[in-house]
């Protein structure tokens, strides 16, 4: 726009600076602009009939004509324009035009009219007057939604109109002419305070909407935080559900197909305990970063509480495989800590839909079962809810149904497995093992029968009755033959457990020193601070703790340095390696380390007199297996006992 035109612009209040007014001022005139159209084509009509017979052709036919094509141009032009959306821009445009285009034709108009008034007698010059007070009204009415415009016709018709009865000097006309003029002026000021009344309408609808739009905001705010991990950034366990119950009902209805699944940190535990909560929270918001990078549009991934993740997968089983496989993958990558690396190892479990499952809680269950197999058995897979899975669940809810209506003291037995000298294979202690014969199941393995108590929870009632009965029964044994018992994740951790366990010891008259408690380093993971305090006191009273399968766990090590141990005992998966070179260096750094920390050191799984001869070379002192003996019933191992080192050899036999 150049200065000119820009000055007039703004001289005539044209800038239309107000974006929201100046499109509901178009809008307005949408629907009102083709009336006033309407209305001048009429009344220019009527007034050119009643002037044929007085004035020229050009005046009655000619000029008309051209105003009223103009008019109905823009009629159409408006009508047209009807239920469109305009824009800012276009909007404001559109008013400058109507503006400037009302003031030509509002100046063609009255020229014209004027011209009109010098033929005909007093009737005709009556209309002229009639016509320019009729039509200045009916603009003003239609053009109240732009002041700008109503305000220009008003000028360019009245002000000639007036000069034109002044300079005629006839008294009656130029009483009409201020009368218009006055009624035009009352009409003006009412047009004013019309439109200050619709600015403050369109102002507090903007004003409403602005607020609406921000309560919207908000509220989806709300929702995504509600929804959020504020940790990793990613979904949390309530969008995940819900996510979930969506797409059952959605792949209800489609007949399609996805993979429920859920990823569990590995080793992030002893790092959140070894390197403060503060480099966990950095760990696994780096896990958040890499989890997100690894979404596909079929692939939402959501943190569920602590080291544990869900994700969905929309597709077949080959893809859910793939996508399962690949988080763990990425995950099992380490992770840079300041100056360390750190890595961690991730497994997963997935169940499909519908093959698995029809509800949420069938599928998460299923998967739920699918991560624990993975962990036990697979660590670092994915693994994918089976037949063989469903079998197991299966039999062990008819476990748990057996369990949990089980005499624990009717029912359950302990078993001894000796414990020798590797060089004179006398028995220096027992390991007691549980046993269980069920009068409705029959011999259940007790690596079923253990897990199925910890998960409901009568693992303390379980574990209490079989030490109870395994002191009864060593109290028969020689007084320089130890017991060594097993106590579960769930054991250590409870401090109620650990006191009936110091109460049994007591009861039992038998030398505290005798007894040495084997704990996992599972059991220690699950509360480190737990497990110290336990140990403190269990040590105190006189009683020695062994860790047990060491070497196969992530941070035995740094638990050997930080947990006062008295024993260790030799995971039996080293020992089918001890043929080979690289075998027999691991198996003999592990009991040099227990040697130079002044910890006895016990090997497992000894099958064969090869094996025994391996470890006496590398300096084991202590060993126990099938060679010795297998585990057998105190009527058996007295005995064994009895008969001395050779029995071993006919207990295997037999």
């Amino acid at each position: 726009m150049n200065r000119p035109l820009a000055s007039l612009v703004a001289l005539l209040g044209l800038d239309f600076s107000d974006r929201n007014l100046a499109m509901a001022q178009a809008v307005a005139l949408q629907r009102q602009i083709p009336l006033m159209y309407a209305l001048l084509v009429v009344n220019a009509g009527a007034l050119s009939y009643t002037h044929l017979a007085f004035a020229p052709w050009w005046l009655t036919v000619a000029v008309p004509s051209v105003l009223l094509v103009v008019c109905v141009i823009r009629a159409l032009t408006w009508f047209r324009q009807r239920h469109q959306t305009i824009e800012a821009d276009a909007a404001v445009f559109q008013l400058q035009r109507t503006v400037m285009l009302a003031a030509v034709i509002s100046i063609a108009f009255v020229s014209w009219a004027l011209a009109l008034d010098s033929y005909g007698g007093p009737l005709e010059r009556g209309h002229v007057a009639l016509f320019i007070a009729i039509t200045v009204i009916g603009c003003i009415f239609c053009l109240m939604p732009l002041p700008q415009a109503a305000l220009i016709v008003t000028a360019t018709v009245t002000v000639p109109y007036l000069i034109h009865y002044l300079a005629e000097g006839d008294t009656v006309f130029l009483a009409i002419a201020l009368d218009i003029a006055l009624v035009t002026a009352v009409m003006i000021k009412v047009l004013l305070n019309s439109f200050s009344g619709f600015a403050q309408l369109i102002h507090s609808r903007a004003d409403l909407a602005s607020k609406q739009a921000e309560a919207e905001r908000l509220s989806e705010e709300n929702a995504r935080l509600a929804h959020t991990d504020s940790l990793t950034g990613l979904p949390n366990r309530r969008h995940f559900f819900a996510l979930i119950d969506t797409l059952i009902e959605t792949s209800r209805e489609t007949g399609g197909r996805f993979a429920l699944g859920t990823l569990d940190l590995d080793r992030f535990k002893p790092v959140n305990d070894t390197y403060g909560h503060v480099a966990g929270d950095r760990i696994l918001s780096a896990v958040g970063e890499r989890l997100t990078a690894a979404c596909g549009p079929d692939v939402t991934v959501s943190r569920l509480g602590g080291d544990e993740f869900g994700f969905t997968v929309i597709g077949d089983l080959a893809r859910a495989q793939s996508v399962g496989q690949h988080l763990c993958d990425i995950l099992g990558e380490p992770f840079d800590l300041d100056e360390c690396r750190i890595k961690l190892g991730c497994s997963g479990g997935m169940a499909m839909f519908p093959e698995a499952g029809l509800t949420r809680q069938a599928l998460f269950d299923r998967c739920d079962y699918a991560l624990y197999y993975a962990k036990s058995k697979h660590p670092g897979r994915a693994m994918l809810f089976s037949l063989e899975h469903e079998t197991k669940i299966r039999s062990d809810r008819e476990i748990e149904a057996v369990l949990l209506a089980a005499d624990f003291a009717a029912e359950m037995e302990i078993h001894f497995q000796p414990i020798v000298d590797s060089a004179t294979r006398i028995p220096v202690a027992v390991e007691a093992l549980a046993r269980w014969t069920s009068p409705v199941l029959g011999r259940v393995p007790p690596d079923q029968f253990i897990a199925v108590a910890e998960r409901l929870g009568c693992i303390h009632r379980l574990t209490l009755t079989l030490f109870g009965k395994a002191l009864a029964k060593v109290s028969q044994l020689p007084p320089e033959i130890g017991l060594s018992f097993n106590l579960s994740a769930r054991d250590i951790t409870s401090p109620e457990t650990v006191l009936s366990l110091i109460a049994s010891i007591r009861h039992s008259g038998i030398d505290p020193k005798r007894i040495s408690l084997e704990l996992t380093e599972t059991a220690v993971m699950r509360d480190f601070d737990a497990a110290r305090r336990a140990i403190g006191l269990l040590q105190a009273l006189g009683v020695s703790i062994a860790l047990d399968d060491f070497g196969t766990g992530y941070s035995s090590l740094g638990y050997l340095h930080r947990l006062a141990f008295d024993k260790v005992k030799l995971d039996r998966s080293f020992i089918g390696d001890l043929g080979s070179p690289s075998g027999r260096n691991i198996v003999g750094a592990m009991i040099a380390l227990c040697g130079t920390l002044n910890l006895e050191c016990i090997v497992e799984g000894v099958e064969n007199e090869e094996q025994l001869a391996q470890l006496r070379l590398l300096g084991c002192t202590l060993v126990q297996g099938y060679l010795m003996g297998r585990p057998m019933p105190l009527g058996e191992l007295t005995p064994w006992f009895a008969a001395g080192p050779q029995s071993a050899d006919r207990h295997r036999a037999g």
